[in-house]
C-alpha cells in the first residue's frame, strides 16, 4: 500500500476510507438486544428505554421474562471497530409487535441482522426470521445462553427454526464483550458471502 500523494516521504501508508456497515440486532421482547449492543459497543450506547406499565399488560407477553421492568420503544444505537477501516455500526430493534413499524425504517441500508434468540421462547424468533428472509437480508441467529434455560446445539435450533441451509447459528453471552463480537464478525463474513460480488454500501 503506497502512501498518499503529496505525503513526505517516509511518511505512514494511507489506510484507505473508513468503511462503517449498518447491522441491526433483532429478536423477541426481552431476549439479550440491549444488552448485547451495550456490551460491545466502544461509545456509550444510546438506549430508548421505558418502564413497562399497565397500560401493557395485555399486549406485551413477559411470560420467561416476568422480571423484567423496562422495554425498547425506539432502538438501541452503538458502535464497535472490528478492525481499522472498518467500524459496525449497530442498531437494536424493539422487540414488541407493536413497534414493528419502526423495523422498515431501521432496516433501510443495513448489510444484516443478527437475530438473537432464547430457547425458552424459541417462537418469538419466528416473526424475525421471516421479516429478514422476506427482504433477502442476510442474518444469523445467536443463542443467548441463559443459565437457567436448557441448552440445545446449533443444529437443533437451525431444524427448530426451520432455517434455510447455511444460515449461521452461533451460542453466545450477550453479556460478553468477546462473546458478542464474535457473532458480529460472523454475521458480516456470512453476509459477505451472500452479497458477494457486490460490495456492501457504507452506513451514511
Amino acid at each position: 500500500m503506497n502512501a498518499a500523494p503529496g505525503a513526505p516521504e517516509g511518511a505512514a501508508p494511507d489506510p484507505g476510507p473508513e468503511l462503517a456497515l449498518k447491522i441491526l440486532v433483532a429478536g423477541g421482547f426481552g431476549v439479550g438486544k440491549t444488552t448485547l449492543v451495550g456490551s460491545v459497543s466502544e461509545i456509550r450506547p444510546l438506549r430508548t428505554e421505558e418502564g413497562l406499565s399497565e397500560a401493557g399488560e395485555g399486549v406485551d407477553d413477559t411470560g420467561g421474562v416476568v422480571t423484567k421492568a423496562t422495554t425498547t420503544v425506539a432502538m438501541d444505537f452503538g458502535r464497535i471497530t472490528i478492525r481499522e477501516g472498518l467500524s459496525l455500526y449497530l442498531f437494536g430493534t424493539p422487540g414488541q409487535d407493536r413497534f414493528w413499524f419502526l423495523w422498515d425504517d431501521l432496516s433501510e441500508g443495513a448489510l444484516g441482522a443478527v437475530i438473537l434468540a432464547d430457547t425458552r421462547r424459541l417462537q418469538d424468533c419466528f416473526p424475525a426470521v421471516d421479516y429478514f428472509e422476506r427482504r433477502a437480508i442476510p442474518f444469523l441467529v445467536a443463542v443467548n445462553c441463559f443459565a437457567e434455560a436448557r441448552s440445545y446445539g446449533a443444529d437443533e435450533v437451525a431444524r427448530a427454526l426451520d432455517l434455510d441451509r447455511g444460515t449461521p447459528v452461533v451460542l453466545c453471552d450477550a453479556r460478553d464483550r468477546d462473546s458478542g463480537k464474535e457473532v458480529l464478525v460472523r454475521l458480516v463474513e456470512h453476509a459477505g458471502r451472500q452479497r458477494s460480488p457486490r460490495t456492501p454500501a457504507p452506513v451514511g
